[in-house]
């Protein structure tokens, strides 16, 4: 694990790129931002996390790390022990997570248990929408209350290394260490409701468009050639037919700007009913 520090002192910010070795933008986007010398006005730490995994270019070595958390410094797997060494490290940081998918090209935040401290975070990410994962968090960093993550885009494009340094600035730029206002973009919300699994054994092809509305009676994906026809109103979120074995993606509810929101103390009350709404973050897909 590489910890770098930026200016003088204890650091109470922290950004930690490459937890998973296969999404090499966050630890991109650390480089490029030291290359730059940076002045800070407060410190800051940046972390590459997974270093092993990431010269090899897996996931992983043993373990996932982001499902090793709080870690195990006794551990006889490595992830597990460098879960330990990497919670240490954002002890007391207001901590922001760098990863990439193969399900969607534009940068979009994550949180879980939303809080004001994370709300005021991702109200200041140049992302296109927020999504909530409490229902399925199951134990990742995004559950430390301030702690977000960030999917910067597709899986080892040159863009996620742009969308992940724009966040990395934005983030640095809310929490006080870089100078200057941070953008203000107010992304829609997203609330997960549940996983959407498949048959490994299947074929299958995804028809939906991640954060566009799947209305009741569409088609959102088949197997084998057999549709998979929606009951009620969804949003797909990280919906792909090839990025892992028995997931084919999420349901969510839109629960329309950030800004609209009630106050958030760690879970999301119903707001009004955005449903039937303009969707900013389908008018960005439905765009590139």
């Amino acid at each position: 694990m590489q910890v770098h520090t930026v200016g003088e002192g204890t650091p109470e910010v922290a950004v930690v790129g490459a937890v998973h070795g296969d999404e090499p933008c966050g630890a991109r986007a650390i480089e490029r931002f030291l290359a730059t010398d940076p002045e800070v006005d407060r410190p800051a730490k940046l972390i590459v996390a997974n270093e092993r995994a990431l010269e090899r270019g897996v996931r992983y070595v043993e373990t996932d790390l982001n499902r090793a958390l709080p870690g195990d410094p006794e551990s006889d797997l490595y992830e597990e022990r460098l879960a330990h060494d990497l919670m240490t490290e954002v002890e007391g940081c207001v901590s922001l997570g760098i990863h990439s998918t193969v399900s969607y090209g534009d940068a979009f935040a994550n949180v879980a248990y939303p809080n004001e401290r994370k709300r005021d975070i991702v109200a200041h990410l140049p992302v296109a929408g927020v999504v909530d994962f409490t229902v399925v968090a199951d134990g990742r960093s995004v559950e430390l209350p301030g702690f977000v993550d960030v999917e910067a885009g597709y899986q080892g494009s040159e863009g996620a290394v742009d969308n992940a340094s724009d966040c990395l600035r934005a983030f640095l730029r809310t929490t006080g260490v870089l100078p200057g206002d941070p953008p203000a973009p107010d992304p829609g919300f997203y609330e997960v409701t549940e996983p959407i699994y498949k048959d490994p054994s299947r074929t299958y092809r995804v028809h939906a468009e991640n954060f566009e509305r799947v209305d009741a009676g569409a088609t959102y994906a088949t197997a084998d050639g057999d549709p998979l026809v929606a009951d009620d109103p969804f949003w797909p979120v990280l919906m792909s037919a090839e990025g892992h074995d028995a997931l084919l993606g999420y349901r969510s509810t839109y629960r329309g700007p950030l800004s609209t929101l009630p106050e958030l103390d760690g879970e999301v009350t119903d707001a009004a009913d955005h449903a039937d709404g303009d969707d900013p973050v389908a008018e960005d897909a439905t765009n590139d």
